[in-house]
């Protein structure tokens, strides 16, 4: 086999063409043509997938794929192509080692991060520089190919709505896209797979702008994550499909046999504060609890109740996926399905991705990969006060758990008259005013409880009061309580963990703390001052500074390693280094501090 055959066997990265070889070839065969084209520089196998495709007939998009990396050539052909440019490592994956790059003055600095990045990820630090579609819509279609020269697609995927170049929110099939459009995409994919003679499942990714034009982006050679909601809307096992075809069958149905039914959603679950720049976060599942899976519902995670989410992995907790006969449907079953998906003792991003799904744009199908940052403000607003009714409910589960608590203590001591099992507040003669209080965020909040002698409750909160009642039930193992404040009746699971309350409710959900004294309390409320705070536990991977070094607020001071991403720690004020307390490849805990300030030491003083 000549040298420009083995260009037109290969794809875009080492695991595609050690597929396509193996599934080609006699065993000893493919082995012997795999150490020989593993010798070849890794540019040539990356840059010619785009030769395949645009020979094919794929649209592909303007870029830089070549050998060389000096930062001078890599910055000349940004400056060729044009800003704004994607700087991508060449075998990337999951937002790893991409940057984009939107104008001259700050390539430097990205080109370095994203190879930092590539390096840690990868063990390999080569990259590639494209054209960066602005607002672009991320498609990617499922395609299957078997030993027999068979290829087939099974419809597209919308990827659009991510946070670091990470996916978030998946869709089968894309919205508003024409059936014209739907068919070229996915003979596009079909041209796709065929150039390189593939076997197995893949997935070949698109761009799509706003006027649906589409370009290939790059093609995954393996399951995807979302391959769940291609699964749903085409009733098929696309596991099994994989085992069938590595056994030699042909692909199970025909391209006419495929067919499209219902909308689906996948929803990814992670232990990350959105508020925070969707910080990855580590932590204990104190509790879980999920909606019921059923034929239109799937649950797809590895943790229970009780399970630690660790630094040493992707943050991810879980996958929900719905399935309804139309986007409208759907859109509601998977609102309804991320209420019931309840999770206690870390940060998630299940409000913000009830928020998500629940924007007006979203829910006209609108989306592109600049969603979250375009509506950043709705999705994400300032912090308010909670309603005074929730507080009604929080108060009235304290109550009311402190009440059966007690009630338990009285059957087991069998003293019917102890004092120590009565809490209903009864008094002779005089009205009984409990002050109760809560913090909503920072903030305290008192509520004057009278208990009433019909077993309900008065709750004055500032210059409002609100009459109360209420039970609580178990079901399912979780205790939910059902009150009416004011009239207007409701149910949520109530959690009441250490010092915190949790309310989970189709209306949505809350948290108050239980002030707890300073002297009952083991560990001060306030963190460390002044200096950069590590926002997780991770490794730290590059210092850029050391004692006596000058620096202003926003400058670059570490670069962390944390949960397979790059963070890069920024100084929080001008001011002169004293001292760093951490090198280079050592560990830092969350919320300690990086380095120290001299100025912090004349703050203190003139504080005091």
């Amino acid at each position: 086999m000549g040298l420009e055959a083995k260009n037109h066997e290969v794809c875009n990265n080492h695991r595609l063409m050690k597929l396509t070889l193996l599934a080609l070839l006699p065993p000893s065969r493919a082995t012997f043509l795999w150490r020989r084209l593993s010798k070849w520089p890794r540019f040539l196998l990356h840059s010619t997938s785009k030769c395949i495709m645009a020979a094919a007939g794929v649209p592909v998009v303007e870029g830089y794929h070549g050998e060389e990396q000096s930062d001078q050539l890599l910055k000349e052909h940004a400056r060729r192509i044009g800003y704004p440019v994607m700087i991508k490592a060449v075998r990337g994956g999951g937002g790893k080692g991409m940057r984009i790059i939107r104008s001259e003055e700050e390539f430097q600095e990205q080109l370095e991060s994203a190879r930092r990045e590539a390096k840690k990820s990868f063990n390999d630090d080569t990259v590639l520089i494209e054209k960066f579609v602005d607002t672009p819509r991320h498609i990617e279609v499922q395609v299957f190919g078997d030993h027999h020269g068979n290829a087939v697609y099974l419809f597209e995927r919308d990827c659009s709505v991510q946070r670091r170049h990470q996916k978030i929110i998946e869709e089968a099939p894309a919205p508003d896209i024409k059936p014209e459009v739907r068919k070229k995409l996915g003979e596009a994919a079909v041209r796709a797979a065929k150039a390189v003679n593939y076997v197995g499942a893949g997935t070949v990714e698109f761009i799509m702008d706003s006027k649906h034009n589409f370009y290939f982006m790059e093609m995954n050679t393996r399951l995807q994550v979302e391959h769940p909601v291609t699964e749903m809307i085409t009733g098929t096992d696309l596991v099994e499909w994989q085992l069938r075809i590595a056994a030699g069958e042909k692909i199970p149905l025909s391209q006419e046999e495929i067919t499209l039914q219902g909308h689906a959603f996948e929803a990814r679950i992670y232990a990350e504060d959105p508020n925070n720049n969707f910080m990855p976060l580590a932590g204990p599942l104190v509790h879980l609890s999920t909606p019921q899976a059923d034929c239109s519902t799937r649950i797809e995670t590895g943790v229970r109740q009780g399970d630690e989410v660790s630094v040493h992995y992707d943050p991810m907790i879980a996958k929900l996926v719905v399935w309804a006969a139309d986007r409208q449907a759907a859109l509601m079953k998977l609102r309804h399905s991320l209420h019931q998906y309840n999770i206690v003792g870390l940060h998630t991003n299940i409000d913000f991705l009830l928020s998500l799904c629940g924007h007006p744009e979203f829910e006209a199908g609108n989306v592109h990969t600049n969603f979250i940052p375009q509506h950043h403000r709705e999705l994400l607003p300032s912090w308010k006060a909670a309603a005074k009714e929730w507080l009604c409910q929080a108060a009235l589960g304290l109550i009311l758990q402190e009440k059966a608590t007690t009630d338990a203590f009285g059957l087991q001591t069998q003293d019917q008259f102890s004092p120590f099992s009565l809490c209903n507040g009864r008094r002779l003669n005089v009205e009984y005013i409990r002050n109760m209080t809560l913090r909503d965020g920072k903030n305290n909040v008192t509520i004057a409880v009278t208990y009433n002698h019909d077993g309900s409750y008065s709750m004055q909160i500032e210059d409002k009061t609100f009459h109360v009642h209420g039970k609580l039930s178990s079901e399912g193992g979780c205790t939910y309580l059902k009150c009416s404040v004011n009239g207007v009746a409701s149910k949520a699971k109530l959690i009441i963990l250490e010092n915190t309350v949790y309310l989970f409710s189709l209306e949505g959900s809350i948290k108050f703390d239980i002030p707890v004294p300073k002297y009952l309390s083991s560990v001060s409320s306030e963190g460390p001052q002044g200096g950069a705070i590590a926002p997780m536990t991770g490794t730290i991977e590059k210092v850029f500074v050391k004692v006596g070094d000058k620096v202003k607020a926003g400058d670059s001071l570490m670069v962390m390693i944390a949960m397979k991403m790059e963070h890069t720690i920024k100084s929080p004020r001008d001011g002169t280094i004293k001292k760093v307390f951490y090198q280079e490849g050592s560990q830092a805990n969350r919320h300690t501090p990086l380095v120290k300030f001299e100025e912090e030491e004349t703050d203190k003083r003139e504080t005091e």
